[in-house]
């Protein structure tokens, strides 16, 4: 954020005018198109004169005040009246300002006749904002910043008077506008670097580069010799052009997005945060790699490489192993590992950078001299230092107690000079073999490139930066101070004392990179010193200002006091984290290259900048006499609005813009341009404001109010026909957006704007709408749209518009056939409002279906299914496996012309509303306690369904009786048409054993709250005898109880076979396009069974049309787009589609889909569609649950496997079945999935409670009236070895487990039954199992959740042994349910001795068996992404100017 100013200024005038009322003005300048996002604002007294107002204005604004004129922004009602002050100069501010009004907006414009000329002097620097406390002696030392005016009436210096007028200007900014357009440079004369996003790292060091004049000049040496098109991708030309920017540009901040760009850089890269010491490692890496074969081959390495020697040296003979390394930076520890306390100083965490370790103990190093092991030093010593000296600080830290990523905000200091000619190893380097030669590791003399005496006098410029020597003034140092130390350096009384030390390495400060935040995330910037002045800049993204040295104090850091565990995360400081140093070398401490001693190729590069700069200049002058504003047009053709911008000159006249507008909307072939007028218009009120009669000449400029960044209003190209006369369009008319219907079609065409008056009558509007549309007005008939499905006949000629209704926008559906009576009495019942009520109710859907692949297999497994369920329930003999009921002689009824037997194994979300027989439905209502109502509807069949059927004619509706006299009415499959007969006059609808949804054999399911009330049949499904299927879960939309589903239309009550919707030959589906829906569903509850809904019938047809039907050939996805009429039901949609889907409603599911592509299940039959507003739907195989039916998930329970649980499938339970009824649907089921074979003696069903087995089920226990079930139920399944002995609710069934000391093991889990439920049965129970005296059991029940695991390190101690208790349901022991667990042991038997062999491996199957059953840590820190810059694999070549 930019700061604005607030420069304060008293008169000196003796007059008492502290209560006079003061005028808040907001000025901008209009004149300078980069400085209109700019507003300032004036605090004035109510008594300055307009005069004195303009004259302060154009010297604040450095414009000559005869060349601007300064405008007034009156607020007119909705519009803007811009008022010039020049024919107010003898007038007060407040006499021009609206009383009222708290603040009031001015304009600087050119003066009509001449252009705005600045004043020859200098402009005012930039304003900065001053503190509060600031005292009037101290603005006056900033006359600069005053307001100040010629005779004297506002002065800059103190004033001792009491009494004085306060006149306020500040300047603020427009947030849209960008910095680097609409901010002028910085008073320090550098330039910043405008922060893409989060790229404050970047250019922090990119001023730091530009900032080093060997790096620089060196950069500018280098020349790029490609392609034009390749430049983009150069690095180093985009880093060239961005110096130059920076160097010789007056904006106040540059861009970067160019340099990222040739980094390879998305828009995503710079949201991206990343550290400034790696991006720095990166970056010089990518210019080594441009630069190769060029002579800046070497340029980093000279610059910034170091070397240091890794060595290990023997303490007895003194026999020191080496290798040298080189290094760019010198990462620097702020808090050694483990230490509680920081290094203090730079030069301390250097001395333990190479403070050496000892090799002592088991540690030692093997010395080949003395050919043993011995205590030896390992350490690093450095060789040389690089020329530019870097040196991290590492504050960012992992702390292993808190599992975080910290930041280390520990005080440390560094000196501005800095002294390292100690650190350097002058000594014998040790083994020959392995260092390189003696000057392998000295940093070159000579100069940076080459030595040649061009190159030479490179490094010693005598000019100072343009861009500092322009607004700082500063002066080229004497020659002789300029192969020293800056002039600050000189001039500090430590550095003059450092700079007589002896020895090479004397660095001097010049950049420091300072991040403020925390490890989560902070900002970087840098303070830098030139080498010019000597001055520290504070470079902070867009923001360059001067600072002092204590500044740079405040950055050593030192952590505020703590607060709390995570304060080392989470707490935020500023200091600093990377230090640039240069070396004192008089011979090679370069200055900055002038533009009079640029290379060649710069000074055309510079020349290219300057025509571009220049270029958008123009443009900016050119864009102050241009005035652009949207303009639209209804084509006479296509009927359809359609949008352009027009710029135009401000001085082009009406008529001239007009010919620009007609040439935009190219209606050239289409009608003559005296055809076409311009007229004022309001695009969000859809009205016409005004025309332009008799204005043709006048500029367009003056007719649009002048050149404004914005207009409030547009213009509207209107089209006449050659006969036709354009009417004056006078404020204050009536807009009307005509429609006219076609009858015969049944089709609304686009509107035609037509302009008319309150006071006219319903018979003149409709003379005027016969001229313009060119159509008969005796059979016109209009109807008025007030509000939404307000429709209004207009059928009084003699009513005026007001009194109709008419406002300033209006929509009128016209239609002049003849076809109808038009009387107002038969106006409801006509075709023409039945038109406009579908019209304004019809919505636009987007429909995708399943593949029909998917669903003809989704056919064949519901076939399968329903021929397994029913040989399974029907078989008399209830312990027969599937196999053998593969081979009985049950054959039923298939139409499909399919073997069920040949059909691929597989079962998913059927969707069957008959699978099982009606005769088996009989005896289960026999056998079990069920509610009837579930299982079928006793009422007679009296109603019709309407339905299209195969070959029926588009438009038409084929009406099938279903139920005649005396017929039976046919319970379906799955399968349309594959009936099961039932008994006469009967309504099956079937809910117990309808389909089931499919899971994976291995899924895994771990929540019992599990949102899922709808199976889904997977259309990427590979089926195979073993099949796969999707369990994913799925939300669902308007599920708040299984009592609020809606049960769907019963298929039983349909006779249309799947067959019916096969494509003929040449028949096209998408072919009956349209259709009158007769068979809207009215769902209500039942007055005897509030669960159960009532379907009925609507008699109101509603519109459905199909627009488009398309193939999508990747995912075989058919998509549909169809109009309907948003009060059509959710039920009598689905009905509407069935032809395309080519099944019935019973089997598919409707998803809503929201815009974030969240999908969720519509259920609610009963709604309608009003709440699809262009929305999408996506159609799945399988079907919504029924009132009474709820989803279950069923594990089988493994006690003796490690997981315990495994997911089986997932199925359907109804109210009112019983336990053995689910147990012979759900066998079938785990056969096709799971390939498991069942017998129905051998298995039993018991409560899930997480991962506990819980209540065993016995056959005869009946859902909701024994047994509570709720949504999304889990239930075990658990294999028996042996029949059924729980048969009655009154037996405790309980695991036990034996401990057995002298072996430090476990037995098996095994299950006991309890008849009493006493403490002696237990016991004889445990006796019979395992063989102990019954004096000798004790046992003691298990902790945690099932298989209840214990260290066997711990179970003979920690568990409460032999607990004094005398019931089952005491504490500790409090059995009260099954599936509790026990172990038990012989107190006979002695505790093995363990050897610490033994005992180390039980503790590791002990730490195995925890790390594998502890959950997983939910932290889940950001993802970090990489910092890389791509380049090209191929150099680029270069020539040596040098």
């Amino acid at each position: 954020m930019v700061t604005g100013e607030n420069t304060q200024v008293v008169p000196i005038e003796n007059v008492c005018v502290a209560d006079e009322q003061k005028i808040l003005c907001v000025v901008r300048d209009m004149v300078d198109v980069n400085c209109a996002g700019i507003k300032h604002t004036l605090n004035l007294p109510a008594s300055t004169s307009v005069a004195r107002l303009i004259s302060d204005l154009a010297e604040k604004f450095s414009y000559l005040s005869e060349t601007i004129s300064v405008h007034y922004e009156k607020q007119v009602g909705s519009e803007i009246e811009e008022i010039p002050l020049e024919q107010y100069l003898n007038r007060s501010v407040a006499d021009v300002c609206v009383a009222g009004v708290k603040r009031h907006d001015f304009t600087i414009n050119e003066r009509e006749g001449c252009t705005a000329q600045k004043m020859e002097t200098a402009p005012p620097q930039q304003c900065v904002a001053t503190c509060a406390t600031e005292t009037e002696s101290e603005m006056a030392a900033g006359s600069s910043d005053v307001v100040a005016s010629s005779s004297g009436y506002y002065s800059g210096g103190a004033s001792g008077t009491s009494s004085g007028d306060v006149y306020t200007f500040s300047t603020y900014s427009d947030n849209s506008y960008s910095y680097s357009a609409a901010l002028m440079k910085s008073d320090t004369g550098y330039v910043g670097l405008v922060n893409q996003a989060m790229t404050c790292y970047l250019n922090s060091l990119l001023q730091t580069l530009y900032m080093t004049p060997e790096f620089r000049n060196a950069l500018y040496r280098w020349e790029f010799d490609g392609a034009h098109e390749e430049s983009e991708k150069n690095i180093p030309y985009q880093l060239q052009r961005l110096f130059l920017q920076l160097q010789t540009s007056q904006k106040r901040a540059a861009e970067t997005t160019d340099l990222t760009k040739s980094f390879g850089w998305d828009s995503s890269e710079v949201w991206q945060q990343h550290d400034v010491q790696e991006l720095c490692r990166v970056m010089f890496d990518a210019l080594e790699l441009k630069w190769r074969n060029t002579k800046q081959a070497n340029l980093i390495n000279q610059l910034y490489q170091g070397k240091m020697k890794d060595y290990v040296k023997c303490l007895e003979c003194s026999n020191e192993s080496a290798r040298v390394d080189s290094y760019l930076d010198i990462p620097l520890v702020i808090r050694p590992f483990g230490a509680t306390t920081a290094y203090s100083s730079v030069e301390e965490a250097l001395n333990a950078f190479v403070q050496p370790e000892t090799l002592d103990g088991s540690n030692q190093y093997f010395c080949e001299k003395c050919n043993k092991k011995c205590n030896a030093h390992k350490g690093l010593k450095f060789i040389s230092f690089p020329y530019l000296l870097t040196l991290q600080l590492k504050r960012f830290d992992f702390d292993y107690t808190t599992m975080h990523r910290i930041k280390l905000n520990d005080r440390m200091t560094f000196q501005e000079v800095l002294n390292l000619n100690h650190m350097v190893d002058d000594g014998d380097t040790g083994d020959e073999d392995i260092l390189p030669t003696a000057a392998g590791g000295k940093v070159s003399e000579g100069p940076l490139e080459d030595s040649s005496d061009e190159a030479s006098t490179c490094g010693v410029f005598t000019g100072i930066d343009v861009g500092a020597e322009g607004e700082v003034g500063a002066v080229p140092l004497p020659s002789e101070e300029q192969q020293g130390l800056s002039s600050e350096a000189a001039a500090n009384t430590k550095n003059a004392k450092e700079s007589e030390c002896t020895g090479p390495y004397l660095y001097e400060l010049f950049s420091i990179m300072i991040h403020s935040g925390s490890a989560a995330g902070g900002h970087y910037y840098a303070y830098i010193k030139s080498f010019v002045d000597g001055q520290w800049y504070s470079f902070n993204d867009q923001h360059v200002s001067k600072i002092g040295y204590d500044e740079i104090t405040k950055i050593y850091g030192g952590a505020s006091v703590s607060r709390g565990y995570y304060s080392a995360t989470y707490s935020s400081s500023t200091n600093a984290y990377m230090l640039m140093y240069r070396q004192v070398d008089k011979q090679r401490n370069a200055d900055f290259v002038q533009p009079d001693n640029f290379p060649d190729h710069i000074r055309q590069q510079l020349q290219r900048l300057k025509d571009k700069d220049e270029a958008e200049q123009r443009q900016k002058e050119l864009d102050k006499s241009t005035c652009k504003i949207k303009t639209f047009c209804y084509h006479p053709i296509l009927r359809k609005k359609q949008e352009q911008r027009l710029e135009v000159h401000k001085d082009k006249t009406l008529a001239e813009a007009t010919e620009m507008v007609y040439n935009l909307f190219e209606l050239r072939s289409t009608l003559p341009l005296d055809c076409c007028r311009l007229v004022k218009y309001d695009e969000y009120q859809d009205t016409l404001e005004r025309s332009f009669e008799g204005e043709e000449d006048v500029p367009i400029g003056q007719l649009l109010g002048g050149v404004k960044q914005t207009y409030n209003f547009d213009l509207l190209l209107e089209t006449k026909r050659p006969d036709q006369q354009f009417h004056e369009y006078k404020p204050g008319g009536v807009t009307v957006k005509v429609f006219v219907v076609d009858m015969d079609l049944e089709i609304i065409h686009e509107p035609i704007n037509v302009r008319a008056y309150s006071p006219q009558t319903v018979a003149e509007f409709k003379e005027i709408v016969s001229e313009v549309l060119d159509v008969p007005v005796t059979n016109m008939r209009c109807v008025l749209e007030r509000f939404h499905n307000d429709l209004r006949y207009l059928w009084m000629p003699h009513k005026t518009l007001k009194s109709e209704g008419f406002f300033k926008s209006n929509k009128v559906y016209l239609e002049y056939s003849g076809l109808e009576d038009p009387s107002t009495e038969h106006f409801v019942n006509s075709r023409f409002y039945n038109l406009l009520d579908r019209h304004q109710n019809t919505i636009r859907i987007h429909v995708s279906l399943p593949s029909l692949a998917d669903v003809e297999e989704f056919i064949k497994i519901s076939r399968r299914h329903s021929h397994l369920m029913e040989r399974a329930i029907n078989c008399g003999n209830t312990t027969k496996s599937l196999e053998n009921l593969a081979g009985d002689g049950l054959t039923p009824k298939y139409t499909g012309g399919h073997d069920p037997l040949e059909i691929d194994e597989g079962i998913s979300d059927r969707g069957s509303d008959s699978e099982v027989d009606f005769r088996v439905k009989s005896l289960s209502l026999k056998q079990s306690k069920s509610d009837p109502s579930i299982y079928h509807n006793c009422c007679q069949i009296d109603q019709q369904f309407e339905r299209p059927v195969r070959g029926h004619i588009p438009g038409q509706v084929r009406t099938l009786s279903l139920t005649e006299p005396g017929s039976e009415a046919r319970a379906c499959s799955p399968i349309m048409g594959q009936g099961i007969e039932s008994g006469p006059s009967t309504r099956l609808s079937p809910t117990v054993s309808e389909g089931r949804t499919s899971s994976p054999v291995n899924g895994q399911s771990n929540s019992s709250q599990d949102t899922n009330t709808s199976a889904e049949f997977s259309l990427n499904t590979n089926f195979s005898s073993v099949a796969e299927f999707d369990c994913a879960r799925e939300a669902v939309e308007h599920s708040n109880s299984d009592s609020e589903q809606v049960e769907p239309p019963s298929p039983g009550e349909r006779t249309i076979s799947d067959l019916d919707f096969k494509k003929e030959a040449g028949e096209d589906v998408c072919e009956a396009t349209e259709n009158w829906d007769g068979d809207t569903l009215d769902v209500t509850p039942s007055e005897e069974t509030p669960d159960v809904m009532v379907v009925n019938e609507e008699n109101i047809r509603r519109y459905f049309c199909v627009v488009s039907q398309e193939d999508d050939v990747l995912s075989r996805q058919r998509n549909l787009t169809v109009r309907v009429d948003k009060r059509i039901t959710l039920g009598a949609f689905k009905k509407e589609l069935e032809p395309y889907v080519q099944t019935t409603v019973d089997n598919f599911k409707v998803y809503r889909v929201y815009s974030n592509n969240q999908e969720f299940e519509s259920i609610r039959l009963s709604e309608t569609m009003s709440f699809f507003e262009d929305g999408k739907l996506n159609i799945k195989l399988g079907r919504a649950l029924k009132p009474g039916e709820y989803r279950v998930k069923v594990y089988q329970l493994q006690i003796n496997e490690s997981e315990p649980s495994k997911f089986l499938i997932d199925t359907i339970f109804a109210k009112g079945m019983s336990v053995l009824e689910s147990k012979k649907l759900i066998i079938p089921e785990i056969k096709e999935q799971c390939n498991i074979d069942l017998s129905l003696d051998r298995c039993r069903l018991r409560k899930k409670t997480w991962k506990n087995p819980g209540t065993v089920y016995t056959d005869s226990q009946v859902y909701e009236d024994d047994l509570p079930i709720f949504a999304n139920w889990e239930v075990f399944l658990q294999v028996l070895d042996g029949p059924e002995l729980m048969v009655s609710t009154s037996q405790l069934s309980v695991f036990v487990r034996r401990w057995k000391p002298s072996a430090y093991e476990f037995g098996p889990f095994e299950e006991i039954i309890l008849y009493q439920q006493t403490l002696d049965e237990l016991t004889e129970k445990l006796s019979e199992v395992s063989g102990i005296a019954l004096e000798d059991v004790e046992y003691a029940k298990g902790r945690g959740t099932f298989p209840c695991d214990i260290s066997l390190l711990e179970v003979h101690t920690d568990l409460d042994w032999n607990p004094n208790v005398t019931t089952l349901n005491s504490w500790p022991l409090y059995i009260c349910d099954d599936g509790n667990v026990l172990y038990y042991r012989d107190r006979s038997e002695k505790l093995m001795k363990l050897s610490d062999e033994r005992r180390k491996e039980l503790q590791n199957k002990e730490n195995t068996r925890l790390s594998r059953s502890c959950g997983k840590s939910t932290y889940s820190p950001r993802k970090e992404k990489a910092l890389k810059i791509y380049t090209d694999d191929t150099p680029v070549k270069s020539q040596d100017l040098d």
